[in-house]
């Protein structure tokens, strides 16, 4: 558990007041699972799926670009390269995959806010990636450095959110050469929780590496998981220099990678259920066997970021029942290979945080909870399609998050939870509200929205009559005030300013 502001007590109402008033910077533990997972394939359709991903891997191929090293990697490992294209026999992939680790733990600075990625564990990260922002102030915008910051001190703030992310918005007023830097020092100076490192560039995943050795020390980087980072494969079966390159960056420095397709259904891959999952799992079998190639035991985490595709406008679709049939398939055969899994988040294809955000997002929800995810990301924060990162959607989806760590609890039958005593001590026609069971209980027994209004509709009226969305705004403004930035050994953060700084003058600035 985090650290909880603490606030001296007095008797009665008052002490209950300030008790409820009082800024917190809890987080919850990681999800533990004690619900089962949903699955959808029988043995039969998963063996078929296993026998065909072999299939195009020893006949099809995967291809390698601008990489002559992986090239030779997979040839001395026993594949057929022919140009740039390398087919692998049938079996090797899989073979190779078997040094990767089933579990492991991201360490965080802070070690309260460690994670367990892997087992029946769910860690919970933001949004990645969008261009743009959005807030009901200014509209939809082109991100800068400013936004990064307080979305990073959002999901500090978040209790339910576990992992401060990478890039939650690309912050365009830095240098593409040069951002990076900021958002790793922003992730490491405004949050203790575990964070991302760069993958645009190998000299960038560097980077990463040298910042978190001064975080944690080097020697601790060598023989701990700090970074996760997300490795994107060019569907259909491509692998370019650039993600392959911080691949190898990553995995020669014991730190973990999600090894992920990016596949829109229809456009990137086929437009049935099975031949997706043929296609993400040949991927991931390719991209996984070469991280162990690189370095057997590297950490890394299978997964499979699918949507479909409006065949109209050529938009990508959340939130659908075909991408949910491929998330729960992707989830059981990443358990047959004993891998971790990530794969779900607020998906949804909305331009506002509006009632298609909050059905598309639900069903992506609740979806990556019962597949079995281990690490989703996109958590919270994700509106059209994944171009905009929005302020308020990011704290409406991390309070829905409460709801998954409640359901996944399971139902407890201890003797507490059967409440015989409370059903015979109201009887036929009374109710529970004053029973001892209740009074020892209703703290804890329902979760509770931070955010939704449940009041009476006159005083949700008096009040503003005021919407989802104007209640997020607000709920951005108080998290922001209430931010207090965790404390640091000063001796670290000058190393890290001085790392920025250096690197920074090191170059000129380029925009592309």
């Amino acid at each position: 558990m985090g650290e909880t502001a603490r606030r001296g007590r007095g008797g009665g109402g008052a002490a209950r007041r300030a008790e409820r008033s009082a800024v917190s910077f809890e987080t919850a533990r990681f999800i533990e699972r004690n619900i089962p997972n949903f699955e959808v394939l029988t043995e039969e359709a998963l063996e078929i799926i296993e026998r065909n991903a072999d299939t195009i891997l020893e006949e099809v191929g995967v291809n390698f670009l601008n990489n002559p090293a992986a090239l030779e990697r997979w040839r001395a490992a026993g594949a057929d390269i022919d140009g740039e294209r390398v087919r692998i026999p049938r079996g090797l992939a899989r073979k190779l995959c078997e040094t990767a680790p089933a579990q492991f733990t991201q360490h965080a600075r802070n070690p309260a806010r460690n994670v367990e990625i892997g087992g029946r564990n769910l860690v919970l990260a933001p949004v990645y990636g969008p261009p743009f922002v959005r807030d009901v102030a200014g509209g939809r915008r082109y991100a800068t450095m400013a936004d990064f910051n307080k979305f990073v001190k959002l999901g500090y703030m978040s209790k339910w959110l576990h992992h401060s992310g990478g890039t939650v918005c690309e912050p365009t007023d830095i240098a593409v050469n040069k951002r990076h830097l900021d958002m790793l020092h922003a992730h490491m100076t405004l949050s203790d929780k575990p964070f991302m490192g760069s993958v645009t560039e190998p000299s960038r995943a560097q980077d990463s590496v040298d910042m978190a050795s001064i975080l944690f020390g080097a020697d601790f980087v060598q023989q701990n998981t700090v970074m996760t980072s997300l490795i994107n494969i060019n569907s259909p079966m491509t692998f370019d220099d650039v993600m392959m390159g911080a691949l190898e960056v990553y995995a020669e420095n014991n730190q973990a990678a999600i090894i992920s397709p990016f596949i829109v259904g229809g456009a990137m891959a086929p437009v049935s259920v099975a031949g997706t999952l043929t296609q993400v799992l040949a991927e991931a079998l390719a991209g996984i066997a070469y991280s162990q190639l690189v370095r057997p035991g590297a950490p890394i985490i299978m997964g499979a970021f699918v949507t479909s595709i409006d065949m109209n406008s050529g938009a990508p679709t959340f939130g659908t029942p075909e991408a949910a049939l491929i998330t729960y398939g992707a989830g059981q055969l990443a358990r047959r290979m004993n891998l971790p899994y990530r794969s779900a988040g607020s998906f949804c294809g909305s331009k506002l945080p509006d009632a298609q955000a909050a059905y598309e997002t639900a069903n992506s929800l609740n979806m990556g909870l019962l597949s079995g995810v281990n690490f989703m990301l996109h958590a919270c924060g994700w509106l059209e399609g994944g171009l905009v990162s929005s302020f308020e959607k990011f704290v409406m989806d991390a309070d829905q998050l409460g709801a998954l760590h409640h359901i996944a609890r399971g139902v407890q039958i201890d003797e507490n939870a059967q409440a015989m005593d409370a059903i015979r001590e109201v009887g036929p026609g009374g109710h529970y509200l004053g029973c001892e069971h209740t009074q020892n209980n209703f703290k804890s027994a329902f979760w509770k929205s931070d955010l939704l209004d449940y009041k009476p509709f006159e005083t949700w009226e008096d009040e503003g009559a005021r919407d989802t969305q104007a209640l997020a705004s607000l709920r951005v403004e108080k998290m922001l005030n209430d931010y207090q930035q965790p404390p640091m050994d000063p001796a670290i953060r000058e190393a890290l300013d001085a790392y920025v700084a250096q690197k920074k003058a090191a170059e000129p600035d380029s925009f592309m």
